[in-house]
């Protein structure tokens, strides 16, 4: 009997209930989404879709990261000396900004209230690339560790390059220093089987960052950890775009070359590479890493002022966005940028056209092929917006390049991790570094300068010349950009 009333009645139930899901979807949506066209759109496909778009929105538009890192902090206290983090620099730095370069300082105090780390003085910032390799930098920084290692990188293959790593961190295990490595869920599965078995069978602790449930999920899911950060007895750091592979390092004649830059860093600004670090190891693992084996007292090494700025989307969500905002808006005579990942959102294109309607010398250098075509198709969609007012945009030819760095004013820097897409914005768990420094800039315009040499300058008349085709495949593939 009743059987037969829930036959008769199924239809009726079932349409109520995808009525009553669509319904607590959509409200979710319209509460939590803080994009008005991310929340449009997934309202258009709840009710487009039944039920399939809700369970879509559940599994992919829905940010379930919780920190626990920063509530084991606390509850528990924190694991950096105090001294291990000077006093906020910023007067000191406008006491060494040229009258013409004041401008900077409202681009640092800004930063502050974004990034909540404080300036640091007294640090050293040098950049590695094709003359001077980082990997045998990192090498022997691994190899000169007395008591610790912190490592976290996006991409960490089982093949030659991460053989290198392995055996270096296993003769520091063996040596007694105390050695954590974090690698990203989705980037460790690039290779397989994956780095993690060559490191736990050498006894390097090893974890991964949010891994993935079931291994054919999507390569591209979000919510990665996308950082690049090495650090050396709390004293010596890297950081940048680098992963660890064979492409990128050209000692070992790999199949595809990758073009990248790293940075060395030493001084107080260490402490914000480590705690970026401890962060993250301690969301993953709970255990929390303290102390002053990883917070030593770090004393000047240069002249460099600089601030970690860490993003993702948690409590640091859009830092690096408005990051970019504040110094396009700031940029009085030249803004320079290396981005292998170009996909900037309305905001980010207008501030960019507005920074060259006023006069401000704007070149972007992106690679003439992408290694993801979707991202080049949807790329060059996007391009004629920044050409058609004044923008200087360039092709660099292959190998692959890929180099982020962006440089204001021949002044100041910001060098790191992240690219100029949605992923990196919005996405993604990413860090970077601000600096102030007139010899680092003017070296990485420099080096910029000589990417442009060799680029091609994008025209309105190619993009214009495209074929029909190509400009509809483009610009479907435009319509994913959130999603790249």
């Amino acid at each position: 009997m009743i059987f037969e009333l829930v036959l008769r009645l199924w239809p009726h139930l079932a349409t109520l209930l995808t009525l009553v899901i669509a319904v607590v979807t959509s409200c979710h949506v319209v509460l939590y989404k803080r994009d008005a066209r991310a929340a449009i759109g997934w309202v258009g496909l709840i009710w487009l879709v039944p039920v399939v778009g809700s369970l879509l929105y559940i599994g992919l538009g829905i940010n379930r990261i919780q920190r626990r890192a920063r509530l084991l902090r606390g509850r528990d206290g924190d694991s950096r000396p105090p001294e291990s983090f000077p006093g906020d620099a910023t007067d000191m730095l406008a006491r060494t900004l040229a009258t013409d370069e004041a401008h900077l300082q409202t681009l640092a105090g800004m930063l502050a209230e974004i990034s909540q780390r404080p300036l640091l003085g007294g640090n050293r910032v040098q950049p590695l690339n094709e003359e001077d390799h980082p990997y045998p930098s990192m090498l022997a920084a691994i190899g000169q560790a007395q008591r610790s290692i912190s490592l976290s990188t996006y991409i960490f293959d089982d093949d030659r390059a991460g053989q290198l790593f392995v055996d270096a961190l296993a003769t520091a295990v063996a040596r007694g220093v105390q050695v954590r490595v974090l690698v990203d869920g989705v980037g460790a599965s690039y290779s397989w089987p994956s780095i993690l078995g060559p490191l736990r069978r050498a006894n390097v602790p090893a974890a991964r960052f949010l891994p993935r449930r079931v291994p054919w999920a999507f390569r591209f899911a979000n919510l990665r950890n996308h950082r690049k950060i090495l650090v050396a007895d709390g004293q010596v750091g890297f950081t940048g775009g680098m992963n660890i592979r064979a492409g990128h390092y050209p000692a070992l004649q790999p199949r595809r070359t990758i073009r990248d830059v790293h940075f060395r860093i030493e001084g107080p600004v260490v402490a914000h590479l480590q705690d970026v670090f401890c962060e993250d190891w301690a969301f993953c693992t709970g255990e929390r890493l303290q102390g002053e084996a990883w917070f030593p007292t770090l004393p000047p090494a240069g002249t460099v002022f600089a601030r970690g700025i860490s993003d993702g989307p948690d409590e640091d969500f859009e830092k690096l966005r408005w990051t970019l905002l504040g110094a396009l808006a700031c940029a009085r005579r030249s803004i320079h940028i290396v981005t292998p990942y170009f996909l900037p959102d309305p905001g980010l294109i207008t501030s960019l056209n507005v920074a060259a309607l006023r006069g401000v010398a704007v070149d972007i250098v992106i690679p003439l092929k992408n290694n993801l075509r979707l991202v080049q198709w949807a790329a060059a969609a996007q391009l004629w917006q920044l050409v058609e007012r004044g923008c200087r945009v360039w092709f660099s030819p292959p190998p692959f390049d890929h180099t982020k760095l962006m440089v204001v004013d021949s002044r100041w820097s910001l060098l790191g991790s992240s690219n100029w897409d949605p992923r990196s914005l919005r996405l993604n768990f990413e860090f970077n570094l601000e600096c102030y420094d007139w010899e680092l800039a003017n070296r990485l315009e420099r080096l910029i300068r000589r990417k442009i040499r060799q680029a091609r300058p994008v025209t309105i008349e190619a993009l214009d010349g495209r074929s029909l085709p190509v400009k509809l495949r483009d610009g479907v593939a435009r319509l994913l950009t959130p999603y790249l």
